[in-house]
This record gives structure tokens, sequence and C-alpha cells, in this order.
């Protein structure tokens, strides 16, 4: 069996095992540091809204870069971006851990940091995701896509409490190792040598600059791919409702909230793990409506459940199905969007993607406030259903999408 077949692992080629351990130092660095900028600011501020603005500040930069971000990805070395993305992610918690230290860091400043973290965030992400696919042979991208994923999901679950056990040792600590991972991962980046020609340069024209839209809207699969995920999240945002169904509705108190906060990540990594052994291979198209179908049934089942174990099991299952939702939206777009066009592709749906779990943890707070947490769950659950048959209609090229490959 050679190593170009549909069954080889993605760890047999060198660059794809680099690219691996870069996103998995990357993700624990930036969940630890996430963590702690959270309980940092909430010790000197007590203020909900001042927690608020750590996510606004570091959401602003990628809603302002998006296109420009894209055109960089596909003009200029996407390993060079990375490594340098991640290296000023380093310096950023580097100076979080000194100002610390040093007492002269404020709120402002902090802020300020956050903004600079944030921007290069939004530069790496959607440049990491066009790089995925020069790591390994096209017929084996989906099954890499799965094994990046479980290292996210693994990484969202180790990271946040790494990164509080890490703050009880003193404040610096998480920011220092953080600091260390980013450095790493750059490190590693910049060590990958890829599996396919670098896309061509170019010319800079404004038209150029948003021609990842105009490419998304003229490929039903891609289009149908990144709108049905962004909807399904939009509307399905239950997660932002968990603190009120812990508290209020399942009564079980702060280490319920971490229970069920962990439930979705726990069923992805598992789906994750399994994909990345049974890769995904016959009827794609239906296999991804499927799975985002099974999300608003969980969802529903969430919203109405009063026991713990069965909110538990309904997290697990929908973040399970999310998963495969994400595997199948990323390794369509990688395989669909010609190389030369994959950063600016990938920098719209970062912004899909980013803009949708903001607005669907807003679109979930605004409904509960003027419902109730269970109906403002229930709808979402069943907006989520009545979209995938809707969107089931509008993309008969996604319904009928058989193998990646094809």
């Amino acid at each position: 069996m050679t190593a170009t077949s549909a069954s080889a692992h993605p760890f047999s080629h060198p660059a794809f095992r680099l690219f691996w351990i870069a996103r998995t130092l990357s993700s624990l660095a930036f969940q630890m540091a996430a963590v702690a900028l959270g309980w940092l600011i909430y010790d000197r501020t007590h203020s909900a809204a001042s927690l608020g603005f750590v996510g606004l500040a570091q959401f602003a930069p990628q809603i302002v870069l998006t296109f420009l971000v894209g055109h960089v990805a596909d003009r200029y070395d996407r390993r060079t971006i990375v490594t340098i993305c991640q290296a000023v992610q380093a310096c950023a918690v580097l100076v979080l851990t000194l100002g610390i230290l040093g007492g002269w860091l404020h709120i402002a400043g902090i802020y300020g940091v956050i903004a600079v973290f944030g921007g290069a965030r939004a530069f790496e992400q959607p440049t990491a995701s066009a790089l995925l696919p020069g790591t390994v042979p096209a017929v084996i991208l989906p099954r890499a896509v799965a094994v990046s994923s479980t290292a996210m999901q693994t990484a969202s679950i180790i990271g946040p409490a790494l990164g509080g056990l890490l703050y009880g040792l003193g404040p610096v600590v998480p920011f220092a190792c953080a600091a260390i991972g980013f450095a790493a991962a750059s490190a590693s980046i910049s060590a990958m040598r890829l599996e396919r020609v670098p896309p061509r340069k170019e010319t800079a024209t404004l038209a150029s600059v948003f021609s990842g839209l105009h490419f998304i809207r003229e490929r039903p699969i891609v289009l149908g791919t990144i709108s049905l995920d962004l909807v399904a999240v939009l509307l399905g945002g239950a997660t932002a409702l968990l603190p009120i169904y812990a508290r209020d509705i399942l009564h079980t108190g702060p280490w319920g909230l971490g229970l069920l906060r962990l439930a979705p990540a726990l069923g992805a990594l598992a789906m994750g793990i399994a994909m990345s052994v049974v890769p995904l291979q016959r009827h794609v198209g239906m296999k991804m409506f499927s799975a985002v179908l099974v999300f608003g049934l969980a969802t529903l089942v969430f919203a109405f459940s009063t026991n713990v174990a069965l909110s538990v099991a309904a997290l697990v299952v929908l973040g399970a199905a999310d998963n495969i939702s994400v595997v199948i939206r990323n390794s369509l777009v990688q395989l669909l969007t010609p190389q030369e066009m994959l950063g600016r592709v990938s920098a719209v749906n970062s912004l899909f993607i980013g803009t949708s779990n903001q607005l669907g943890e807003f679109e979930s707070g605004m409904t509960a406030a003027l419902l109730g947490a269970v109906p403002a769950a229930a709808i979402g659950g069943l907006g989520t259903i009545a979209v995938v048959l809707l969107w089931m209609r509008l993309f008969p090229a996604l319904r009928r999408a058989d193998r990646f490959a094809e």
C-alpha cells in the first residue's frame, strides 16, 4: 500500500506531522491564554461588560481584515505568514507576562495587546486552513482534516483546564507557558516542506481582493456547505444558554456548568477520532445534511431535558454531529477551491464561522430574554431542522455530492 492511497494515514507525511504539532500547540496556547485573560480581567474589574470587550477586541480585527487576509494568503508564502502570526502571538502573551510581573500593564494596555493578538489570529486561522491541503495528497485530505479537527478538540478540552490550574500557580504562569507554546508552533511551521506546488502570485486588484466572495457565490456546493453551517450555528446556539440551564433548570451549580461545557467537546473529539480511523467516503453531501439534522434534534432534546444525564448525552451527540459537519465543510471547501484561491475563500469561510458563533450566542441570549431559555433553545433546534429541509431543495448539487474525490 502506497502512502498516497486512500487508506494512508496523514501522519505518514512529515509536513502534516509538523502542521499537526503546530496546530495542537497553538490551540493549547490560545485556550490557556483565553482562560487566564478572563480571570485576570474579571479579577481586576469585577465587570461582566469588561469580559465582553475581550471577545470584541479579538473579533473586531477579523471583521476589518478578512478580505486583506485572504489576498495575502494567496499572494505570499503561507508558511511564512503562519510562522509570523504565531510569533506575534508569542510576543503578545510575553508582553502580558512581563507587564503583569512589572505591574506596568493596565486594563487599556491589556485590551491593546488582545487586539494585536486578535489581528494575528485573523491572519493565522484562514491561512493555516489554506496551508493544510499542501501537507498531504488530495486523496487523503478529508482524513487529514478529521485528524486536525481532533487535535483542535483535544486542545479545547485540555487547554482551559490547564490554563486554570496554571493560573493558580500565579497569573503570569499560563501566559508564559502560552508564549512558549506559540513559539514552538512557529518553529514547527517554519520547518515544514510542502508536498504541493505553492500557488501562483496574482496581481492585487480590488476585484481580486473580493474574488473569494464571487467564487463562493458561483459554486453551489461551496455556497451550500458554508451557508448551511453558518445558519445552523446561528440558530442552534444553545451553548450560550448553558449557565441558565445549569443553575435554573438542571439545578446543578458550577460543577454542572463545567460538565455541560465539556460535553460537546467530548462528542466532537470522539467523532474526530472515529473519522480519522474510518474516513468518510460515500454520500458526503447527504451525510452533511444528516449531521446538521441530528444537530437540530439534539438541540431539541437538550431544550426540553430536565435531567443532567440526558442533557449531557444530548450535548455529546450535538458535538459529534457538529464535527461531522465541520470536517465535510472544510474538506469540500479545500478540495473544490483552486490552490491560488484558497486563502481568500478560507478567509470568507473563517469570517462566516466567527460571525455565526458570535451572532448565534447573541440570538440565543436575546430570544431567551424575551421568551425564556427553553423556548429559545427549542426554536433554535426547530429552526435548524427547517433550514436543513430547505437547503436540501435549494442546493441539490450538495445533496447529490458523493465522494470527496469527485
